[in-house]
């Protein structure tokens, strides 16, 4: 028995943003009427030229009907962003075109007729004899048809005349509506969504959500959005696609010895680590040093500094020794900076996507999740958020590293970790530890699920070189509440510099 023929795929009309193509699936499908909804200073209208200019670069004639904007306003908007509108017919409605005896006065969408206005608007439309048409904006339309049974029978005849001439639409609306009222939603064949979320401290955030594409598939949810010179720019959610894991037992050493063992072999290539513990215990100091360990072997690692600045960075790895001049010289190691009150979790995930697809980076370094906690609007998202940044690295077999500062010095360091660690394939705890009046670090593996690794805890210290790990510490009791019994002896002990084994001061020195 034959099967049918699959139905062609439907034309689709780009929007001129990449990201909410991408949403889309590859753009507006074409001949249909859509709506753009969202609160004055989401984008409406920088979107909509946006989509205008997209098809006039293509050969499409577009219209813009301005009922709320006069054609100045939206010249200036539209060379805010470099563009120019020559190549995009605009229609401003105007006391003649509304069939008003007064001549050229300022007046109230109210003061004229709603089937006078729709009647020059349409024929705008028949004069343009375009194919791309925004309406801007459905409040003023709102404001005439005064009641929504003739708002809502206005808005039907509007999408047959359409429908009868082939033309893509889009309906702009400022959420003038009644709480409640989805007479619009139900119209449309799509439906955009643009948000404007205030934060209490820091700079603004915008996200978009596409709620409605009748007969086709999108990807759903909140996406992060900005305003730029130049337009939109619309970060799509990750989206992780299982299949494309990629399986490897290759080791990723850190450049210690002592920690490579610790690790049972090393940190396995493709997972995630954890580096946890209070401040000063040398978590940036071992991440750096995985880092050096990847360029020094010809990879490309991109390190994301949420707390310390990048001339810190450079000075702490000359101080240690450590050779960070030449690979930040020749790109093999690149710095990012990240203000977490200036950056939504999307646009950094954005980023991340970027500097794996398109700069072939190995390993990505965040330095500390605790920014990227102050770049969340709402702290229970961290983890999802963490969970599909993690999942997409890991697919796409890039070693990930990241810093987790926990609060005090002394303090129960596990608890701390907890909402967070068991997202990370490795997690690695440092720790503050006191003997005989001396506050000495230590270092141990509490979780690795790619393999076996040492159940020991071992000194160690940032010295030149990196963080230097010791022997386990097995003569100790109680390591990790900060104040541990002691039985063994001295020698037992990494010598501070300037002592002998014993721990005596090396008068010599």
């Amino acid at each position: 028995m034959s099967q049918p023929d699959a139905a062609p795929p439907a034309a689709r009309a780009r929007t001129g943003v990449a990201g909410l193509d991408e949403i889309l699936g590859g753009g507006l499908p074409t001949n249909h009427l859509y709506l753009l909804d969202g609160e004055p200073g989401t984008g409406k209208t920088t979107l909509a030229l946006q989509f205008l200019l997209t098809g006039a670069a293509e050969g499409l004639r577009g219209l813009y009907v301005t009922l709320s904007e006069s054609r100045a306003e939206l010249t200036q908007v539209a060379t805010s962003h470099g563009w120019s509108l020559d190549d995009v017919d605009v229609f401003e409605l105007t006391p003649d075109d509304a069939g008003a005896d007064e001549g050229y006065t300022i007046f109230h969408p109210a003061e004229i007729e709603l089937q006078q206005t729709m009647d020059a608007v349409l024929a705008s439309v028949d004069r343009s004899k375009a194919t791309l048409v925004v309406l801007d904006s459905l409040s003023e339309m709102r404001l005439l048809a005064r009641d929504p049974l003739r708002f809502r029978r206005q808005i039907l005849a509007l999408k047959q005349f359409f429908a009868g001439r082939q033309c893509t639409v889009l309906l702009l609306d400022d959420k003038s509506a009644p709480e409640g009222d989805l007479q619009l939603h139900s119209l449309a064949h799509g439906v955009i969504a643009l948000e404007h979320v205030a934060q209490d401290y820091g700079a603004e955030r915008r996200r978009l959500q596409v709620t409605k594409l009748r007969g086709l598939p999108f990807r759903g949810g909140y996406h992060d959005f900005r305003i730029c010179t130049g337009g939109l720019a619309v970060y799509p959610r990750l989206r992780v696609r299982h299949q494309e894991g990629v399986s490897s037992g290759e080791a990723v050493p850190s450049g210690s010895r002592g920690m490579d063992q610790l690790l049972g072999g090393g940190l396995q290539l493709g997972t995630s680590l954890l580096i946890t513990g209070p401040a000063g215990t040398g978590k940036s100091v071992l991440a750096t040093q995985y880092a050096c360990s990847a360029v020094a072997r010809g990879e490309r690692v991109r390190f994301y500094m949420f707390d310390e600045r990048l001339s810190t960075f450079r000075l702490r790895g000359e101080g240690l020794g450590l050779d960070v001049r030449t690979p930040l010289e020749d790109g093999r190691l690149q710095l990012r900076q990240v203000e977490p009150t200036e950056l939504s979790p999307g646009e950094f995930a954005h980023q991340v996507v970027r500097a794996v697809e398109e700069d072939g980076v190995c390993m990505v370094v965040i330095d500390s999740i605790n920014g990227f906690l102050q770049s969340m609007p709402e702290e229970r998202l961290l983890p999802i958020q963490v969970h599909e940044l993690l999942s997409y690295l890991s697919n796409k077999g890039v070693t990930s590293i990241m810093t987790l500062v926990q609060r005090g010095i002394f303090g129960s360091p596990v608890e701390e970790a907890a909402d967070i660690s068991y997202l990370a394939d490795t997690v690695v705890l440092l720790r503050y530890f006191e003997v005989s009046g001396a506050v000495r670090q230590a270092v141990s593996v509490v979780k690795k699920r790619s393999g076996d690794h040492e159940r020991t805890i071992r000194e160690c210290r940032v010295q030149r070189g990196g963080l230097d790990v010791g022997a386990p510490l097995r003569d100790f009791q109680g390591v990790l509440t900060g104040v541990p019994s002691f039985v063994g002896a001295t020698r037992q002990l990494m010598p501070f510099a300037g002592t002998d084994p014993e721990g005596a001061p090396d008068r010599g020195a």
